[in-house]
């Protein structure tokens, strides 16, 4: 595990970009560079974080816990839902079969809990109980784990536009997914949630939720993008959950609840993160990497940049 020193020295050289232009158009999302060629596609995650849909900074390392945990995760599930990764030439890419994703976010939830607008807790504490095709309970409290783990289905919004909650009859309705292509993602989703959660459970830690992305490749569902990182899902440390008690995040949440603090969801300029807390969120995610993979961290070679690109030619020239 890093010093919270050795974190606070690399924050000047997180990576927010990279620029690849022999491999032609790239496109940039919240926290990815990707170039699509030859049914293949080249994903760099970078060290970007957001949330309220805004990205807000970045975290050392946090592409390289990204990339590396995602791909364990892909080769602990493969015999569960086939998924896209192909190669990980650097600790920062993957090289994945080029997918059509589905229209529909998939988030698995096994406890009521969050902050921001469009969380379970949110929408429960102000009065909601019918909510995403599911009817709650009365008398539940925040963090508290529901009777058996929900999906929670949204639409994929455009240009800033802010997801859509979804019922899986709506989503038949919409012709978003067929019934048998919809009961296949729960299938899949439920299945990846269970194993999620008995892994976590091993080290030490709490899978609250999780997003999943599934595409279609030559027609069969496949994971995509990535998978149980503390990114698209939520964490706690066992040992600090309690009920009542605020328990210790291990993911982005640790993010989302500093902003929270300062006044900001995501409704005009955010506040400035001082390093020490970019050092301390950096921390978090190298810590789950290390519980969840039970491996040590191992800080990959600097300038990131120049390794990315001297990897990846190293790559196409076997391939």
């Amino acid at each position: 595990m890093l010093t919270h020193d050795e974190l606070l020295q690399a924050i000047p050289r997180a990576l927010t970009s990279v620029d690849l232009p022999g491999l032609g158009l790239r496109h940039s999302g919240k926290v990815r560079d990707m170039y699509a060629f030859d049914g293949q596609r080249v994903l760099i995650t970078t060290d970007r974080i957001s949330a309220f849909d805004r990205v807000l900074g970045a975290i050392p390392f946090k592409g390289q816990v990204l990339n590396q945990l995602s791909a364990w995760w892909f080769a602990q599930t493969r015999d569960l839902v086939a998924n896209h990764l192909l190669a990980v030439p650097d600790p920062n890419v993957t090289i994945a079969r080029e997918a059509t994703p589905l229209p529909v976010e998939v988030v698995v939830r096994g406890y009521i809990t969050g902050v921001t607008k469009t969380s379970l807790w949110t929408l429960y504490a102000a009065g909601e109980r019918q909510i995403y095709g599911a009817v709650l309970p009365d008398g539940l409290r925040k963090n508290d784990p529901l009777p058996l783990p929900l999906i929670t289905p949204t639409t994929k919004a455009a240009g800033g536009a802010h997801d859509e909650p979804l019922s899986p009859e709506q989503i038949v309705e919409r012709g978003l997914l067929s019934a048998a292509r919809w009961r296949e993602v729960e299938f899949a989703a439920l299945a990846l949630f269970a194993h999620g959660q008995d892994v976590a459970r091993r080290a030490g830690l709490i899978l609250v939720d999780t997003k999943y992305e599934f595409g279609l490749v030559d027609g069969r569902l496949t994971l995509i993008d990535e998978v149980h990182t503390p990114d698209s899902s939520r964490f706690w440390a066992r040992e600090s959950y309690a009920p009542g008690r605020e328990p210790e995040h291990m993911d982005k949440e640790f993010l989302r609840f500093w902003y929270a603090a300062q006044g900001y969801r995501g409704d005009g300029p955010p506040p400035t993160m001082p390093d020490d807390f970019i050092a301390q969120v950096a921390g978090r995610y190298i810590a789950a990497y290390e519980r969840l993979t039970g491996q040590a961290f191992e800080p990959a070679e600097q300038p990131t940049t120049e390794r990315i690109r001297r990897n990846l030619a190293a790559w196409n020239d076997t391939h």
